[in-house]
């Protein structure tokens, strides 16, 4: 395995809280790859750290073998790493499509970006071609805060997609949404992994993550406490343990229709 996104030892606390301790795992160039764990193991906080929304205490992260640990977000976002959200992030009175074009001026800072939310043709033509992509298009003039949930984290994927990113983190992007949108998410995340992008998700629900990705990590407490193949997690024990607070089989099984991670 070639890692394009490597995290060593991240460490970080809140208060009295340890969300992460000693945390290290990577991601290989081209895979998607699930982050699992119950709740408050910390799966978002790994998020926020690798996407430099909050500094480590100590450890590193690295893409392609260069430390980011001490850039911004912007900064990592331009490097190539790019990301959703647990509770998407949009402009609910702009347009599906304006929300398009913001994304495609990131770089000069928000405020500025929305203010130039006409955008050039070409920039226009890129944010179309990027929501008939995820399958919206046809909701390009309606306010984005008229959107449903799932129609919203379709759009938060495109607005990621216009950076071109190496690397994609996606948080939850099963939460919240309608059962009859979730087959379309995982075939477009798919699609975006053929594309050659790499993912890494971390998600709720069991089903979802267990069918599209091809490796597992658990978190928990704070570290990674297994990695493997779908089957392989949801045959150790330490994971039912994890979640259930005790297994009693070495044989048992993680119930992927009963718990949720």
């Amino acid at each position: 395995m070639t890692p394009l996104l490597e995290v060593e030892g991240l460490t970080k606390s809140f208060g009295g809280l340890r969300a992460l301790d000693g945390a290290t795992l990577a991601v290989a160039e081209g895979e998607i790859a699930g982050l699992i764990g119950p709740n408050g193991s910390g799966k978002t906080t790994l998020f926020n750290v690798v996407t430099g929304y909050e500094r480590a205490d100590a450890g590193d992260v690295r893409l392609r073998g260069r430390s980011i640990s001490s850039a911004g977000p912007d900064r990592i976002f331009a490097l190539g790493i790019g990301r959703t959200f647990q509770l998407t992030r949009i402009f609910a009175r702009l347009s599906v499509l304006e929300n398009m074009l913001v994304a495609t001026q990131r770089h000069e800072g928000w405020a500025r970006s929305v203010f130039r939310a006409a955008g050039s043709p070409a920039e226009r033509k890129q944010a179309l071609e990027l929501l008939e992509f995820v399958g919206i298009a046809k909701l390009a003039s309606l306010p984005a805060g008229n959107l449903s949930y799932g129609q919203r984290k379709l759009l938060e994927l495109a607005y990621v997609l216009v950076a071109d990113p190496d690397v994609i983190l996606l948080d939850e992007p099963a939460g919240g949404v309608n059962p009859s949108l979730l087959h379309h998410i995982a075939d477009r995340i798919r699609a975006v992994n053929a594309a050659g992008k790499t993912l890494l998700i971390v998600e709720h629900d069991m089903e979802f993550v267990m069918y599209l990705c091809g490796r597992i990590m658990v978190l928990h407490q704070g570290r990674v406490l297994t990695t493997g193949t779908p089957e392989q997690v949801q045959r150790d024990p330490a994971v039912l343990d994890a979640y259930l607070g005790g297994a009693e089989d070495e044989d048992d099984e993680l119930d992927v229709a009963a718990v949720q991670l």
